[in-house]
């Protein structure tokens, strides 16, 4: 009986860990999340995309806040769609692509 109990609060740990760092994990790596949903558009400037390490372009949508250029990528704008991924990966995605403009 102990053994069983040992194994399921060991089973009980290991799953929580694995989706609190799974959340986490996402929400951190901008550059995983922008080569994955955003690199289609915004590495070649395709579409009118403001280019990844455009400062001059990074440098103006920033002016809009990160909160704005976050929703208008989780709501979609101009021609960008709406994305599927949550507004902390959106986050993450769009401090990564803040910083390479600098």
């Amino acid at each position: 009986m102990k053994k069983r109990m040992k194994k399921l609060e060991i089973l009980a740990v290991g799953v929580a860990l694995f989706l609190s760092g799974t959340q986490l994990g996402i929400a951190a790596d901008g550059k995983e999340i922008f080569e994955s949903t955003c690199s289609a558009c915004h590495k070649r400037g395709m579409l009118g995309a403001p280019k990844l390490g455009d400062k001059d372009r990074w440098t103006e949508l920033a002016k809009t806040g990160k909160d704005a250029l976050v929703e208008s990528a989780f709501n979609g704008k101009g021609r960008m769609p709406a994305q599927s991924r949550t507004r902390e990966e959106i986050m993450a995605a769009v401090e990564f692509m803040l910083k390479a403009a600098e």
